[in-house]
């Protein structure tokens, strides 16, 4: 419970502009920062998640960041749980929690009611055999039979997701889809807002973004992170970015190509985002690039304004 405190989420794909709307606004209403970007949960990785340094964070305090070694796995139902917990302790302070981030289940998992089907790790361990043996081909295969819905939904270079859904079909005998939650009221009345920029300045800020991660050293990053165990991991060096250096260190590609393909997948990545969030009618948009950003998600906040609607252009 929130004690009447109403959470905000701020949301919407990479690099629109959630991290400084997001800080504005706890700056305002006297709020916390909960993440909610699965990757910057770990501790490390923070170039390739163009996670905000703590100077940069105007002294308001941030969580759900470094919680992960990048050896463990990054798993939904944990983020729920430990999220869960922090935003009820904010409100239980008397503060604002702003929920900031764009991993869309996570997102999802946070503020409606969804609870996880069981795990058999026995289960688990076949298809991850499959995967292992036949690669993303043969798991999308099996997936393809037993479920073509969730097939045709889950990308097909998603390994991991695709074990999971194959492991619920399996022991709920019902469709993956099934799992997901119902989309009605958030939790905590919470208020959804949503931060999105024109499609082609959006596609200039990744780019640029992009290379300055490789500037500021993402290689570095990567080769310390690998003396510390991230190609032993199981969702930290598939992150975007990671996993392209990865492969460059490989020798499957030079570094410039690990950044064009960089920027190429965080270009998909938000084309899958912008997909996700705009079939939620509970959030609120904004334009990120507006003069008056702050005052006007302020009075999205607190119910003066609609938002700008969904003008912004749906051309990825």
């Amino acid at each position: 419970m929130t004690g009447g405190i109403r959470p905000i989420a701020v949301v919407g794909p990479t690099a629109s502009g959630k991290s400084d709307l997001g800080l504005a606004l706890a700056e305002h209403l006297g709020g916390e920062i909960v993440n909610i970007d699965a990757m910057q949960q770990y501790r490390g990785m923070d170039i390739g998640t163009a996670k905000l340094p703590v100077g940069e964070r105007r002294g308001i305090p941030h969580h759900q960041l470094d919680v992960l070694d990048v050896t463990e796995t990054a798993t939904v139902a944990r983020y729920q749980e430990a999220a869960r917990a922090d935003v009820e302790a904010i409100a239980a302070r008397g503060a604002v929690p702003v929920i900031v981030g764009g991993s869309m289940m996570y997102v999802q998992s946070l503020l409606d009611d969804w609870t996880f089907p069981a795990t058999d790790a026995g289960v688990r361990a076949k298809w991850e055999a499959v995967l292992a043996e036949r690669g993303v081909a043969g798991v999308h295969e099996e997936l393809c039979r037993v479920d073509p819905q969730a097939a045709a939904t889950i990308l097909p270079t998603d390994g991991r997701r695709m074990v999971r859904a194959l492991e619920v079909v399996e022991l709920t005998g019902q469709p993956f889809a099934a799992s997901a939650p119902a989309i009605g009221e958030p939790r905590w009345g919470a208020v959804l807002l949503g931060v999105d920029r024109d499609t082609t300045e959006l596609d200039d800020r990744i780019e640029r973004r992009t290379r300055l991660m490789f500037e500021a050293g993402l290689v570095d990053e990567v080769e310390a992170l690998t003396g510390a165990g991230l190609r032993e991991g199981v969702t930290a060096p598939r992150a975007i970015g990671y996993a392209q250096v990865l492969a460059a260190m490989d020798g499957e590609y030079d570094m410039d190509e690990a950044r064009e393909r960089t920027f190429i997948g965080t270009r998909r990545y938000v084309r899958r985002q912008r997909s996700w969030f705009r079939r939620d009618a509970r959030i609120s948009w904004v334009d990120a690039a507006r003069p008056d950003l702050v005052p006007t998600a302020l009075a999205v906040v607190e119910g003066r304004s609609g938002g700008d609607g969904r003008r912004v252009d749906a051309g990825t």
